[in-house]
Formats: C-alpha cells, structure tokens, sequence
C-alpha cells in the first residue's frame, strides 16, 4: 500500500451540518445518538438485530438470531416470514390502504398513481397467474422489463409465492439473456413489447425471443403491452400479460417462507466469463433494507421518496421495491432517461409530485452540473428535505453542487457506500447526526464492522490507503454465489479468515471518516504508488473547466503504468493545447506529480450504459490496444464510442 496522501485542498475541508430542526425531528438526532446504538450493534449484534426484527411481520419466530459459519450465514434461524405481506398487504390490510405506494410516470408524459390496496390486488392477480402457469415454489422466474409498475409487481408476486426472481436490465441484449438463463435454470419470463427511452422504443420481447431460439426450455413467456411496437407470439408459450391478468383472482394468500428461503439472484454487471449470480435470502435483506430506509433517510409516513436507479440493479432491488414499501411510502418511479427532452426533467418532477427525499447517480449529478444551473433553478425544488447518492464515489465538486443547487444549501445528503454483494447500505451518513465533509461516505452504518486493512492485514492508519473489509456479519449479506460456493469463498473470503473485502480500496482521514477510493481493480500501480482512479476523475472534475472525467491505466516500460484520462468540458469551455497542459499541471498540483496523466484526451462524452454507469473497460481497451473488442450492447450511445476511438487512433 501507498504512503499517506494529502487531505483534498482546504476549499474543500469544509463540514456541512444538518440544521438544528433536522436533527431535532430526526431519528437519530446527534453522534451520541449513533456511537450509543452503533457500539449496541457490534458489542451486541444478536440483541440488536433482534429488537430491530421485532418491527417485521413474522409467522413464526425465529429459534436463533444468526448461525455463523464463515463465511456462511443464517439469519433468524426457524423463523416463517414472507417479505411481500411485509411489503404490501401490512400497508393493504392498515390505515395506509388508500395511500398512494407508487406515482408513475412514464418518458412521454403518461402518469398512473396506485395505492396500496391497488397494488395489493395487481401483486395477489399475478401471484395466481404465475401458480396457474404452473411456476413452483423455488422455481426461478427471468424478469426483463422497463421502469413500470407491472415491474415491481412481479418482483412481488415472485416472492408471495416462494418463485426466486433475477431481474435483468433492460440494456442488456440477448447473449446476456442467455448467459442468465443458463445459470438460473429459469423456465418463465416476464417481460415487455418494449420501453421508452430518449423518445425512442427500445424493443425487450424481440431481445427474448433471440435469446430463446439458443434457449430452448422456457415454458412460458409472459409479455406486457407498454409501446404497442409488433411482436411475435408463440402459440403455447408466449402470453399477453392483460389477457392473463384479466380472469385472475385477487384473492391470495402470501406463503409461509424459511427466513433464509432465497429470494433472488442478481447478476453483477461487468463480468467477463461465467455470470456472476449473487444470491440474497428472505428476512436478513428485508432487516437490512427496512432499517437502512428508517434511519439512512430518516424515511416518514408523509414523504415522497425517489430513488432513480432501475430496478435491473441491487439500488432498484433495496431502494425501490423491498426497503421503501417495507416502510410503507409512498414513492416516484420514472420510465426513461433523465435529459428528455432536457436535462429539466426531473427537477420538473420532482416539483410535480412534491418530492421530499430524493437519490441518484454521481454520474447524473455531474451530467446535471454539464447542462447547467439554470434547469433545476427554473423548478421550485422547495419541497426536497433530503438528497442521497450512491453507485460510485461522488467527488466533493458534485457533493457541493448538489447541496447548493438542488438542495437549496438546507438538505443533509446522505452519502452512501454499500455493493450488490452487501444487499444494503454499509457507510453512510445519518443525516440527522453526521457532520458531512464533501466526498466521504463517513461512518458505518448499524452493526457495520468497518475496517481498512494493509497486505499483511494490520489496520492502516489515518491517510493510509487499504482494502475495506468488513469484520462480522450483517443481516442483509449475500449468502453465496448462485451454484458456486467456492468462487464465493475464494472471490469475497480468501484475503483474510473470516473477513470480507469488498474489492474497494479505502482509507480514513484523521476524524475516523470513510474515504472510498475506488474497486482496487481500477486502482493504478504507478512507480509503485497505488493511485485511485476516483480520485484522479475528482481532482480533474474540480478544475472549473470540466464538466466530467474517466480515468484508466496502460502499460509503460518504467512505470508499469500510466495514466490516461478522458475528460468532458463544461459549456463555454473548449479545447486548446494550452487548456490540456493546464489540466495536467492541476492533478499534479491536486494529488502529486506521480498523479499527473501521462495522455490527456478531450470527449464530447464518455461511454456510458443506460443506467449511466462509465464504462471505464471500454476506455481502457481503446488506450491499451487503439480498438474495442469488449462487449458493448449496454452502451447508451455507441457513436460516442466511435468519436473516442477515431480520436485516440488519430492522436497515437
């Protein structure tokens, strides 16, 4: 590991506090507050997670609070839950009946509004289509469609019934669909003729049936009518999701489930070679994403809570369908892309239907800040109490500009740090306790055992960077990889007995805050120096000219590696000799000299997928080797790919 780093520049050391009426009504009103239930949590874990389980619906108790066997575990061992009667018929069957669980609105504008008596009869019709279809339970059901309710619900009718559900982005294409339905066994779809993004009709059920003349066992493909784009039907097969949906009761009852009955696998995105299935059980992910949900967002009765993220990925798992409606809100889910028509959009939502907590991307954060102040400002954001981010580290620029220009200077942002693998969040401010410094994810959360560790696996000190780990196990942790036990062990389990590393290089500053540097497989060995690539992108992005950054490794004879960075300019900016020397000198000047790029290359974009994720693989095969030969079917707009390429090729 390096030897310490400098503290980012004094502008940026700035603590923002929660205001005194935040933390006066929060659930967590100070860090006595924290360190007291913090301190129960890791001194006490079994009590703690206990009196926290009480708050859930259960058939049967639990006989014991957690069996661990490292790296395997079992949470509330005995007990009888169902995650969906958690989730919809408490709220149903209660005074919440007629509150309103989920404000849709789709890319062109069409909006639907659905209580929680509504939903609880659309989940309990289409957890009698799937039994009728003959779908069992412990049977594995593909679900591949666009940001619509009817998404949601079927997540829902899998887990009412006991059927183990794996939700696949919608950007992905047919040999992805494949490699999943390999893995998963699956033998039922869910899908959709098509979705709306960017005013375009993006077709799913045509990327299924390619996928199914490989695949040729599926029973059944269930297909919702959302664009009206043609289709093909196979007869004994293929069904209309309205045809099936029309006959079916809304009577059902949710079935009694193992606490540790699986409830989904999910795919991690950007794996090469055999999927990557995670596994997640039942009543240890529901605790996880409840109680992330009541103290992370301080989550009440009467907020309007969005999650942007795409229910395809764990954020839309935990942060929209399971931890959200576990708590009973009433939340925002949105169809398309975020700048259509304009980058105004959901700001202009976010006025609409009175958002009061609301978490996104980075990456769309700083798409924001590119097209400007003037679109949020033309949007009366007044109802917003909170702001979150997750998915990548945020870099302070970002932090401060969403502070001040989306959350008006008054909302406690909520930083969060936690992975597919984890199941819900880990590092995290409280927003009514933590004193925020623009781009750490500051503390663990509750029963979280945080702690950075050196190659021999002693504790780094203040500013030294390590490998994150966590030290004991938590409710909501994956259990396996779906079919694999020994790659679970040997990829999560094997640098240290008995502890996890979650692949992210980190390091704590002098007031004990979590700095995420980066996956230690993007983290750069310069003349021996490991080098974040986060950090490079957030010391380019405070440059007033940039607008947004990818940095990546190659080869070089001395150094082992360089450092090339692709960087976006802001509006008003353009590209001159001078400004890409300039650019250079200020990484140099921000981290160090052995921080400073080796190649520089101006982008109108960088190569992102649809969900908005960089895709920094693509960037390094273009540096490394002039051409791509990766898989890029996820990719949002491949001529900004081309652009890139031509560029490159041309400079080298």
């Amino acid at each position: 590991m390096s030897a310490k780093k400098p503290n980012p520049p004094s502008s940026l050391d700035a603590y923002y506090e929660p205001s005194k009426a935040f933390s006066k009504a929060a659930r967590i009103p100070n860090k006595a507050a924290y360190k007291k239930l913090y301190n129960e949590s890791i001194s006490k874990p079994k009590e703690f997670w206990a009196k926290q389980a009480k708050e859930l619906v259960w058939r049967k108790k639990w006989s014991k609070v957690l069996d661990w066997k490292a790296p395997f575990a079992q949470w509330f061992v005995g007990g009888k839950i169902n995650i969906c009667e958690n989730c919809v018929d408490r709220h149903a069957l209660s005074g919440r009946k007629n509150k309103v669980a989920i404000h849709w609105e789709g890319e062109p504008g069409d909006q639907r509004s659905i209580t929680y008596d509504q939903l609880h009869k659309l989940v309990c019709r289409f957890a009698n289509v799937l039994e009728t279809q003959g779908v069992k339970k412990n049977d594995c059901v593909m679900i591949y469609m666009p940001m619509v309710p009817e998404a949601a619900v079927a997540m829902l009718a899998c887990a009412r019934i006991g059927a183990v559900h794996t939700v696949v982005f919608g950007g992905f294409a047919s040999e992805s669909i494949v490699d999943r339905l390999e893995d998963s066994g699956a033998k039922f779809i869910i899908t959709a003729d098509g979705g709306w993004r960017r005013g375009k009709i993006v077709p799913l059920k045509p990327v299924i049936d390619h996928a199914l003349e490989k695949i040729t066992d599926v029973k059944k493909v269930i297909t919702l009518q959302r664009c009206g784009n043609p289709v093909e039907m196979l007869e004994g097969r293929d069904l209309w999701w309205h045809d099936v949906m029309a006959t079916a009761s809304t009577k059902h009852e949710a079935a009694a489930l193992d606490s540790e009955h699986p409830l989904f696998v999910l795919y991690t995105s950007g794996s090469t070679g055999k999927p990557k299935g995670i596994l997640h059980t039942t009543a240890g992910y529901l605790l996880g994403t409840y109680t992330t949900c009541k103290y992370v967002f301080d989550m009440r009765d009467e907020d309007i809570y969005w999650c942007t993220a795409d229910i395809g990925w764990i954020t839309g798992h935990s942060y929209i369908v399971y931890g959200p409606m576990a708590m009973g809100a009433t939340q925002v889910m949105y169809e398309g892309a975020p700048n259509f028509p304009d980058f105004g959009r959901f700001w202009r939502m976010i006025e609409h239907f009175g958002v009061t907590i609301f978490y996104t991307a980075p990456t769309a954060i700083r798409a924001f800040m590119k097209a400007g102040e003037e679109l949020p400002a033309a949007s009366d954001l007044t109802s917003l109490r909170l702001l979150g981010s997750v998915g990548e580290p945020i870099n302070p620029e970002a932090w401060t500009w969403y502070h001040k220009h989306i959350g008006g200077g008054r909302c406690p942002i909520v930083d969060t740090w936690w992975q597919t693998e984890t199941g819900s969040i880990m590092i995290t401010p409280l927003p009514g306790a933590t004193s925020c410094r623009p781009g750490t994810a500051t503390w663990p959360f509750f029963g979280v055992d945080a702690a950075i560790l050196d190659d021999a696996g002693q504790e780094c000190k203040a500013g030294e960077d390590g490998r994150l780990v966590i030290r004991k196990p938590w409710p909501a942790m994956a259990r396996t990889i779906f079919g694999d036990k020994q790659r679970y062990r040997k990829t999560y389990w094997s640098d240290y007995e008995g502890i996890y590393t979650a692949g992210d290089g980190a390091r704590r500053d002098k007031d004990g805050n979590f700095w995420i540097i980066g996956r230690l497989d993007d983290v750069l060995n310069v003349s021996g120096h490991r080098l974040g690539t986060a950090e490079i992108e957030s010391a380019l992005v405070a440059h007033p000219a940039v607008a947004e950054a990818a940095a990546v490794g190659r080869p070089h004879d001395l150094k082992g590696q360089a450092v090339a960075v692709f960087v976006t300019l802001k509006a008003g900016f353009e590209e001159s000799d001078a400004l890409h020397d300039e650019l250079i000198r200020h990484v140099g000047e921000f981290i160090g000299a052995i921080a400073k790029p080796d190649d520089l290359y101006f982008a109108a974009g960088l190569p992102k997928t649809r969900s908005g994720k960089i895709m920094r693989r693509l960037l390094k095969e273009l540096v490394c080797q002039g051409t791509i030969s990766g898989n890029i079917t996820t990719l949002e707009d491949i001529s900004v790919l081309e652009a890139l390429q031509a560029k490159v090729v041309a400079i080298d």
